[in-house]
């Protein structure tokens, strides 16, 4: 086992692991770190744990500092100066007729590295702007270009829920989110409605996604063919995962069509999901914006595993 503590350098951003040392380090405080971009200011969210190894990726670092009230301060002073870059980051882009968008400015702590964050719809020379912002900031300068996600998670905003965003509050790592969660979550499929603030499929579409696949497993899907407990055989018409109940149409030998209402464990089926079926009732303007959706989902998922 190896004691460690959790680090995180932004709001709601990823959590790093580090090795407290002899340091008396608790929840809330903020300390001196090195990482992989050199000397970082964080706040510690998680106190001192023991986690087995093979849950660490090495090698661990250590602490460095428990931050001082001048590490406080510079650490202010730096959120100054990402303003000031930001403004001038601007006048360059436009300057040089760039068609990129900044998002974000961040100064290493100890100024060795500035990182300006953008999108773009497609890859930008940047090079002379990079040559063009280091003669004024003297120090390495890094351009990174990030998606959609990533720009809203930055910028946050307000859901549809009226909530702030998930991912500018508590999200620390993006999850894949498909279609086939929404689906059995029985929601609309219309793009407009289950797409976020950032054009993509919503994250919270993730947060049931086990009890609806747990529920659904009990119960008919619509069209499926069933007899009830009082041996009437139909089809189903509808369900409603969270009540354990489906709609059924019972069709009589006189021609009358009935519709009546049953619980999942009064009726006998066969579970058959019918793919193509489910597919037919979306309009195909929506069936082919999804679809594309699901492919920049998974096309930004693989960047975001390869940073």
């Amino acid at each position: 086992m190896v004691t460690v503590i959790g680090v995180r350098f932004r709001k709601a951003g990823k959590i790093y692991y580090f090795a407290p040392d002899n340091f008396d380090i608790k929840t809330d405080d903020h300390v001196v770190v090195e990482t992989a971009r050199g000397i970082e200011y964080g706040e510690v969210v998680i106190g001192p744990r023991d986690l087995k190894e093979e849950e660490i990726i090495q090698p661990l670092k250590k602490v460095i500092r428990i931050a001082t009230p001048e590490d406080d301060i510079k650490a202010q002073e730096n959120k100054k100066k990402e303003k000031k870059a930001f403004d001038i980051c601007i006048e360059k882009i436009v300057k040089h007729k760039l068609e990129m968008k900044l998002i974000d400015v961040e100064y290493t702590f100890d100024n060795n590295k500035v990182l300006f964050y953008f999108t773009a719809e497609g890859r930008i020379d940047f090079r002379e702007l990079v040559k063009d912002l280091a003669s004024v900031f003297k120090t390495r300068i890094e351009l990174r270009q990030i998606g959609v996600r990533d720009e809203t998670k930055m910028i946050g905003s307000i859901g549809i829920c009226g909530r702030a965003l998930c991912c500018s509050t508590h999200l620390c790592e993006f999850q894949p989110v498909s279609i086939k969660m929404a689906k059995e979550q029985n929601l609309s499929l219309n793009p407009s409605k289950i797409s976020g603030v950032c054009g993509r499929l919503m994250c919270c579409l993730k947060y049931e996604e086990e009890t609806y696949e747990e529920l659904n497993k009990t119960l008919p899907a619509v069209g499926d063919k069933v007899k009830t407990v009082d041996h009437l055989e139909g089809e189903v018409l509808s369900v409603n995962v969270l009540r354990q109940k489906a709609r059924i149409i019972i069709r009589k030998e006189d021609g009358d069509v009935e519709i009546k209402e049953y619980k999942s464990s009064e009726l006998q089926f066969k579970k058959n999901i019918k793919k193509q079926k489910e597919e037919e009732k979306i309009p195909v303007e929506d069936l082919m914006e999804l679809v594309e959706l699901e492919k920049i989902e998974e096309k930004e998922g693989k960047l975001n595993k390869n940073k």
